[in-house]
Order: C-alpha cells, then sequence, then structure tokens
C-alpha cells in the first residue's frame, strides 16, 4: 500500500494531557513517521506519514483518549517527506 503524509490541526482540550506523548507511542506502533507539537492558541499540530489506514487509526486512537477531548480536526495532505521517526517538537 502506498504511503501518505497529513497534516493534522487539533482543537479541543488537548494539552497538558498526555495527547502528544500518546500521539508518539501511537505513531510508532503503526510504524507512522512524522512529528506532533502544541501550539501557543492550545491546540495541537502533527503530520503523519505512513498508510493510509495506519494514520486513520492513529486518529481514531486519539479522539479516544480518557483525559482531555478533541472537539474538532482540520486535516489535509501534504507531499510526503520521507521521515524515518515520529518526534515531539
Amino acid at each position: 500500500m502506498e504511503k501518505i503524509r497529513k497534516h493534522f490541526i487539533f482543537h479541543g482540550n488537548v494539552q497538558g494531557v498526555g495527547f502528544r506523548y500518546t500521539a508518539c507511542y501511537t505513531a510508532r506502533n503503526y510504524g507512522i513517521s512524522g512529528w506532533v507539537k502544541n501550539l501557543d492558541d492550545g491546540s495541537v499540530e502533527m503530520e503523519a506519514e505512513g498508510r493510509s489506514a495506519d494514520i486513520d487509526a492513529l486518529v481514531h486512537s486519539l479522539e479516544q483518549l480518557r483525559w482531555g477531548y478533541v472537539e474538532r480536526i482540520d486535516s489535509k495532505l501534504i507531499p510526503i517527506h520521507g521521515d524515518y521517526d515520529f518526534e515531539i517538537v
């Protein structure tokens, strides 16, 4: 299956609740590369590169967090970068 890369902005109660750690841990388990970071407005930005089904599973798991909540997700396809790891920046 072909790789894709998506850019996300997660809105809601997503800072200070382990969101970035969970995103990083889960992405690595799915073999997804990219990064995740907090934004000044309280949202979280993420880029994820991998198989489409794996990225969908990652996003679904982030929507199911016990702490905090995802109110809205903005996403778009972007060009592949060829990253090899997923990190918190």
